[in-house]
């Protein structure tokens, strides 16, 4: 089965076994679950004008400034659908309660908040696709789920700009299967295309994304250059399993603390800060950095608990490891936007 396990200190998320008996057990298509509506709130985990967990702030001297910013975030969560045992759905239905607690609680405070001091943020709910769609050997059935699943991302992006958008600059931000459907959504909307003019910059950490992927899109280079992705994938230093390494691969790694591409390493000093499990402070120094290859390596972080910390993959933690430091360079990004334009 699919087991998750919850950090009770340190790092937010799931880590997640995959074993065979956890596959949905029919074909796609047995059992689709109904597609959303966008013009209803409860399809969406955050919008500006609701009260959610993206509104959440870790610290009091910070300030969800969502109400006064002219910029908007599309935010594009994670995998929190495991399924059950003796399922047979590749995608989540959008009326379970309890998964939509998990999204609310996870993805949404301890990731799309950190954007509320850049813009005002809109994560939709979305038929996700099921966890080991990016395992299994049922590749058919897989690639099946994840396009429903894009086809809700991309109903909730043309939902936003046709009823929210009004002309505003926007951030696309994303996570690992999140960042699946990102991708693409860059690669249809935006790159190349009028919209463009709008585009901030994109986060897109926790999947691979070559440079070359997009014509006019470019990797972020300096830390307030617009028009441009970042990315990385977190592991522990010395750390470079080959299904995660291709070091020839020309993939984007960004430094999440330097946000320059000449300036590969950092020290724990130089790091605004990471937020953990608790969500009531900001953690600083953290972690040190060294881009190597296609891979971003840390150091294990200490923290109250940190001995329970023995995964060497922080995929989980690609965001709340630099939680300050991307939230300020969304800031900075913003306001050199705002500045040229």
């Amino acid at each position: 089965m699919i087991k998750a396990i919850y950090f009770k200190t340190g790092i937010i998320g799931l880590i997640f076994c995959c074993m065979s008996c956890s596959i949905p057990r029919g074909s796609f298509g047995k059992n689709i679950p109904d597609a959303p509506d966008y013009s209803l709130p409860v399809y969406w985990a955050a919008l500006p004008s609701t009260k959610d967990n993206a509104d959440a702030v870790p610290v009091m001297e910070w300030k969800d400034a969502q109400g006064d910013s002219p910029v908007d975030v599309f935010y594009v969560h994670p995998t929190t659908y495991t399924g059950k045992m003796g399922e047979d759905d590749w995608n989540a239905g959008l009326t379970d309660k309890k998964l939509n607690e998990r999204t609310d609680e996870y993805p949404i405070k301890y990731q799309a908040s950190l954007f509320n001091g850049a813009g005002r943020i809109y994560a939709p709910r979305y038929r996700q696709a099921h966890l080991n769609c990016f395992y299994t050997e049922r590749t058919s059935d897989a690639s099946k789920a994840l396009e429903l699943a894009y086809e809700d991302v991309t109903a909730a992006f043309k939902y936003y700009l046709e009823h929210y958008n009004n002309g505003r600059p926007f951030i696309i931000a994303s996570h690992s299967q999140g960042t699946f459907h990102a991708k693409k959504l860059i690669s249809d909307f935006i790159d190349g295309k009028p919209l463009e003019k709008q585009f901030i910059v994109a986060y897109l950490p926790g999947l691979s994304v070559p440079a070359n992927l997009y014509t006019t899109v470019k990797p972020c280079l300096t830390p307030e250059q617009t028009d441009c992705f970042c990315s990385w994938r977190t592991l522990k230093e010395g750390y470079a399993p080959k299904i995660l390494h291709f070091p020839d691969s020309n993939i984007v790694v960004t430094n999440p603390v330097t946000w320059d591409a000449t300036v590969t390493t950092s020290a724990e000093e130089d790091q605004l800060g990471g937020v953990l499990r608790d969500f009531k402070k900001v953690y600083p120094a953290l972690v040190r950095t060294t881009v190597y290859e296609d891979l971003l390596w840390v150091n294990k972080p200490k923290f109250p608990g940190s001995f329970l910390l023995t995964t060497k993959n922080y995929h989980i933690a690609d965001y709340n490891f630099f939680y300050a430091d991307v939230r300020q360079n969304a800031q900075d990004r913003v306001n050199a936007f705002l500045r040229n334009r």
